[in-house]
């Protein structure tokens, strides 16, 4: 018998106990409720008119808290403790009955202590070379590159109008509504009951099938997800036999739903190159498409690839009927072998493939709908095409075991009259890993999950198999192999991405699911990787400097990717400092593997290094905010969740909560 509430022997009320320390969690971070001078949490809830009692297990600097069981206040000794649907029911009441200074959507409120500062509120392998694209039975004529005008989204916010005028001129969010709060508990009922699925199926299969790579077996190790996350793993929409296929966690797998567009509706552009020879998108996908789906292509048209999901989804709409019906669009059905969902769900993977595809999923995952955006796609070839002018080599030769994940292509599908036909776009993502490579996605890395040589329903993360492995094998205790692994991840992964931001004025959204280290042979951290065409935000004031690398080329207009400094600067700061860096401290902590506090005095240590430069070079202004600030500005995810919030759309600084909470760096 266990003590941890996580390995509970019915797996429902391990999800369960997962669920509500997860709302816990994000509440404590997002209210500003302090640590107890002793004995449990005491969370009032002035619009029930009561209080929760919560056991507290560990409490972390950091925020990866360990809860126990939240009871009411005065409730007898025999009740029964809160479940996760009932605590998320009470505190969505709680958030539409508060309102105040702490809530903001996008930056820091004018005189509020934010990125910038100013007073508080309240509290490697070598890369693989590109693969060659083969030409097959596909149509070669040209693939339409959309202008400008047919790439801009629809804003949400339009719609929705101004948002209500907050403190000292912020820009704040309408308080939650009850409707919000109840789609608050629909959304954990269901991404607890898919935890549950998620545990059960991986306590009877723990070990990975023969021939599983590392990159693909930490991307399905996510069986819990975001810890500071309300609903981390709700699908909205998806059949239980649709998640059995689709979902990374039980490892399913399927062919791709293909179409055939007529080349007068296919968009796309390429920067996909073999040996320094262009390889245009309609090759790449024929290539993918593999010679059983092109066998059924009709002449003179070029294969799309679709998630399953998605095709059934678009056999609905009317745009794509008028284009069936005109001979522009046929439906070929699936085909082709079978590719793996990674940890995303939209981005599916082969073993040993030349390349990923990152596809249009209509489905609410978490808090959006997984629809590329026509911006996205080309912010991955303009961010590609931006490496090639040499920033690349600059960047490699100071760091020549780090570098980005390309999507130097993508293909979609447009309406006669030029108009984007959302659901169809999808990138093709160049691979850079081979079966033997060690690229592990850190959220994976750090995820607790069943393993082969446990009890069934013990868990384990990675990381804590690496520093007890790496302990055992070199004698030394675990927390100084924890102490010593954490400061090569820095070497090999942050700095790197400080680096790109001081030297180029590009920020990344290098959070934990989007951030890949490279590990030896023994389990050490020696290079890394970032992914994610949604994720970078070019400085405005660096864009002389940007817009000259590429002459002519109108960088980041229609991509939509220069944002003001201030904006840059916060995102980054959440991204790589809270969520990453941060993240990964806590998960050291919660899982017993190092002390908290010391794993932040060498971070401490090591932004002060990056902070000073070396030979007169540029600085980010990111590790002298995170060494001086008193306060961060952070990503509110509960009340994200309860705006009703999709992250995906809107302007930059106004598609997520984001509240101040004090920095553990400088505390």
């Amino acid at each position: 018998m266990t003590d941890d509430p996580l390995e509970a022997v019915d797996p429902q009320l391990a999800a369960d106990a997962a669920a509500v320390e997860n709302l816990l969690r994000c509440w404590v971070r997002e209210s500003g409720l302090p640590r107890p001078d002793s004995g449990p949490l005491r969370l009032p809830l002035v619009a029930t008119g009561t209080a929760l009692s919560i056991p507290v297990l560990h409490w972390s600097a950091t925020g990866w808290h360990r809860f126990g069981a939240p009871r009411v206040d005065g409730a007898p000794e025999h009740a029964a403790p809160l479940d996760a649907v009932t605590l998320a029911a009470l505190l969505g009441r709680e958030a539409a009955h508060r309102s105040g200074p702490r809530t903001t959507l996008g930056p820091a409120a004018a005189g509020a202590r934010s990125a910038t500062g100013g007073p508080a509120h309240e509290a490697v392998p070598e890369r693989a070379p590109e693969p060659v694209a083969e030409r097959g039975e596909c149509v070669t004529a040209d693939v339409r590159e959309p202008a400008t005008a047919d790439v801009q989204e629809p804003s949400p916010e339009a719609a929705r109008g101004p948002a209500a005028p907050g403190p000292q001129g912020s820009t704040a969010g309408p308080a939650p509504t009850p409707g919000e709060g109840t789609d608050l508990v629909g959304r954990v009922a269901d991404s607890l009951s898919r935890t549950a699925a998620f545990l059960a199926a991986r306590r009877i299969s723990p070990a990975p099938p023969a021939g599983t790579d590392a990159f693909l077996d930490a991307e399905q190790s996510l069986l819990f997800g975001h810890p500071l996350h309300p609903t981390p793993k709700s699908r909205e929409g998806l059949s239980d036999a649709e998640a059995r296929a689709y979902s990374p966690e039980v490892r399913g797998s399927f062919p791709l739903h293909w179409m055939a567009a007529d080349p007068a509706v296919l968009a796309g552009d390429s920067a996909w190159t073999d040996r320094g020879k262009p390889v245009e998108v309609r090759a790449l996908v024929c290539r993918l498409a593999g010679p059983e789906v092109a066998a059924r292509l009709p002449d003179g048209t070029v294969p799309v690839p679709l998630h399953p999901w998605q095709a059934r989804d678009l056999a609905h709409s009317p745009a794509v009927t008028a284009l069936r019906d005109a001979g522009l669009l046929h439906d070929l059905g699936p085909g082709g072998e079978a590719w793996h969902p990674t940890s995303s769900v939209r981005t599916v993977y082969r073993s040993g493939g030349a390349a990923m595809l990152k596809l249009s999923l209509g489905l609410r995952i978490t808090n959006s709908r997984r629809e590329n955006l026509r911006k996205e796609l080309l912010r991955g070839v303009e961010v590609h095409r931006l490496l090639r002018s040499g920033l690349a080599s600059a960047w490699h030769a100071a760091h020549p075991t780090f570098d980005i994940v390309r999507d130097p292509a993508w293909i979609g599908v447009h309406t006669p009259d030029g108009e984007r036909l959302g659901g169809f776009d999808t990138v093709v993502r160049h691979n850079p890993f081979g079966p033997g490579d060690r690229a592990l996605c850190v959220a994976g890395l750090v995820s607790p999950r069943p393993a082969a040589e446990l009890p069934p329903a013990a868990l384990r993360s990675r990381l804590a198999e690496l520093v007890t492995g790496l302990a055992a094998g070199t004698g030394r205790p675990r927390p100084a192999v924890a102490t010593e692994w954490f400061l090569r991840y820095l070497d090999a992964v942050v700095r790197p991405v400080l680096w790109l931001d001081a030297q180029a004025g590009v920020a990344l959204e290098a959070h934990q699911q989007n951030t890949l280290v490279l590990l030896d042979a023994d389990g050490w951290p020696e290079g890394g990787r970032y992914r994610d065409n949604q994720g970078y935000y070019f400085r405005a004031s660096r864009r002389d400097e940007l817009t000259a690398r590429l002459p002519g080329a109108r960088l980041g207009e229609a991509s939509d990717s220069f944002v003001d400094d201030g904006v840059a600067t916060e995102r980054f700061a959440y991204y790589l400092g809270i969520n990453n860096v941060l993240g990964l401290i806590g998960a050291f902590g919660a899982q017993g593997l190092a002390d908290e506090q010391l794993l932040l005095a060498a971070f401490r240590r090591f932004l002060e290094r990056e902070a000073r430069g070396t030979d007169g070079e540029r600085v980010s202004p990111l590790p002298a905010l995170l060494l001086d600030a008193p306060t961060l500005r952070c990503k509110a995810n509960l009340l994200t969740r309860l705006h009703g919030l999709d992250e995906l759309v809107g302007p930059v600084d106004t598609q997520s909560v984001y509240v101040t909470v004090d920095n553990p760096l400088a505390h």
